[in-house]
């Protein structure tokens, strides 16, 4: 990863969130933390390698602009993507409190990731309560998301599974921008989708055509066009 300029600046997401909560409230004890570079920006290509299970480091990352994901990588060389990283996203709340990755990630399309040094983020918490609050949402979010991916998994028909990570992506990406038409910007291949509810690519492509045909949805050129979102909600919701 090559290092770049900051981005907080021109971030829409600076507001809110982890990053909103832990930059707008300077650390009272630890002034010197800021001159020494706590906070750092790194670049990634797509495809490119962010983060690899077991290794150490003293940085939380959280993505500043494009797509990456979280993943498991299997001895047998399959994986299973935990978690599709957006503008904004905590890469992981466990990074707060652990200094190994328990997951390996990488980039979707060209990337920022903002890396804050773990130890001045602690020092931020203890100082303001506020930072803790947000934390526990995003802890409490990853749980519930956590929850819903097993039984998914383990309980419904590829239809289904295809359909509910389509309406899960479509509600993060109306939390972060604009959406027209019902036309959401979708940067992902048939593969990342098969690895994320546990499908071949050969039998996502069969769903894909499915849903085209019954003039569901169609995903082509990055983009995925809901022409009846009540059926793919009938067939995706989880109730």
């Amino acid at each position: 990863m090559k290092p770049t300029a900051s981005p907080c600046v021109t971030c829409p997401h600076r507001e809110g969130g982890f990053c909103g909560s832990l930059l707008h409230v300077p650390s009272l004890s630890s002034g010197s933390a800021a001159q020494r570079g706590w906070q750092r920006f790194f670049a990634a290509k797509p495809s490119e390698q962010i983060a690899t299970r077991n290794q150490t480091s003293a940085d939380v990352f959280v993505l500043c602009t494009g797509w990456a994901f979280r993943f498991l990588q299997l001895p047998n060389g399959r994986r299973q993507i935990l978690k599709f990283l957006m503008p904004g996203d905590l890469f992981s709340t466990a990074s707060i409190f652990e200094d190994q990755f328990h997951y390996s990630a990488k980039a979707v399309t060209a990337v920022q990731i903002s890396a804050l040094e773990r130890s001045e983020i602690r020092v931020r918490c203890a100082e303001n309560p506020d930072i803790w609050d947000t934390i526990s949402r995003s802890c409490v979010e990853e749980s519930h998301m956590a929850d819903e991916l097993t039984c998914v998994l383990g309980q419904r028909s590829a239809e289904e599974r295809i359909a509910y990570l389509f309406l899960h992506l479509m509600r993060r990406i109306e939390a972060r921008s604009v959406v027209r038409d019902w036309r959401y910007p979708l940067p992902l291949r048939q593969q990342h989708i098969a690895d994320a509810v546990g499908l071949t690519p050969v039998h996502v492509s069969r769903v894909l055509r499915l849903f085209r045909d019954r003039g569901i949805c169609d995903f082509s050129e990055n983009v995925l066009a809901v022409r009846n979102p009540a059926e793919l909600n009938r067939i995706g919701s989880l109730g």
